[in-house]
């Protein structure tokens, strides 16, 4: 659709949503709680953090893309973004994935991501890599968490790449939910007793807001109700709402834990309704 017939086919109640004030609330909302995450993750003392995201063209393009991947080098680089001319808001955005300085060194939880590729291969055909190819370093949904959820306190991770934007092989939903199951039972099987999280990195519906669709997934997530995510058509989950994949990878890890606590923000930017469906959780034992 163009922007102008979704202007004619947008709520009333948008004009609202897109006032200053309104947005300047709802902004500071998402602050909030994704203060919340980056406590409940310090609290949570891991050992290792397996972070669910896709690549939008930032390491893996169609010479070859897997569907899923996971990276299990030492260590993985977050490096510094150059955009020369672009405009200071976007530079700040842009600073939240990315380092302002220098490139940094992140760590890997490499024992596990590689006891993670052993159990899945049962059931996943996995790509698996040890180094970046691409000198910018890592895609912006890994860098979002080291930069904004941890950047004081690394916790090991294991990067897992999931295609969720790029035809024609994007997972499934219900393929999404199982590799999430599977990566649940090959925690539980991880050797020693430290404290593994699984992390879902990416947003709801965007770059026009569902809130219809994101509240179903919402609901289905907290549940753990694999059928309904499994029955979302594919077609729903085009441009950024494709990352919603990540999501169920999240949900099929998190269905045997209890949920915490679950915050939604449906964030307006324009009239025709464009903007993000922002939204925050967390399951434990």
């Amino acid at each position: 659709m163009t922007y102008q017939e979704l202007v004619r086919h947008a709520p009333a109640s948008v004009k609202e949503q897109i006032s200053e004030k309104s947005i300047a609330h709802r902004v500071a909302a998402c602050e909030r709680h994704l203060d919340r995450l980056a406590r409940s993750i310090a609290d949570a003392r891991l050992g290792a953090l397996v972070v669910v995201g896709d690549d939008q063209r930032e390491q893996y393009f169609e010479d070859n893309m897997p569907a899923f991947l996971v990276y299990c080098g030492a260590s993985i680089v977050n490096s510094v973004l150059e955009l020369p001319g672009a405009p200071e808001y976007w530079k700040r955005a842009r600073s939240l994935y990315h380092e302002p300085d220098a490139p940094r060194e992140y760590p890997v939880a490499r024992d596990l991501a590689l006891h993670l590729v052993d159990a899945l291969m049962d059931e996943f055909d996995l790509s698996y890599a040890d180094r970046l190819a691409k000198p910018r370093g890592e895609g912006h949904a890994f860098g979002f968490v080291h930069r904004r959820l941890m950047n004081s306190q690394p916790v090991p991770v294991v990067p897992l790449v999931v295609n969720t934007y790029y035809p024609p092989n994007q997972p499934r939903p219900r393929r999404c939910f199982r590799l999430g199951s599977a990566i649940g039972q090959a925690v539980e099987h991880f050797r020693g007793n430290e404290r593994i999280g699984i992390i879902a990195s990416g947003g709801l519906s965007h770059f026009t807001v569902d809130e219809a669709l994101d509240r179903r997934v919402l609901e289905a997530c907290r549940s753990g109700d694999e059928e309904t995510l499994a029955q979302i058509a594919p077609a729903r989950l085009n441009s950024g709402s494709s990352e919603i994949r990540n999501w169920i990878v999240m949900a099929g890890a998190a269905a045997g834990l209890r949920p915490q606590w679950q915050e939604y923000v449906p964030l307006y930017r324009t009239p025709a309704g464009t903007g993000c469906g922002m939204a925050f959780a967390a399951w434990s034992r």
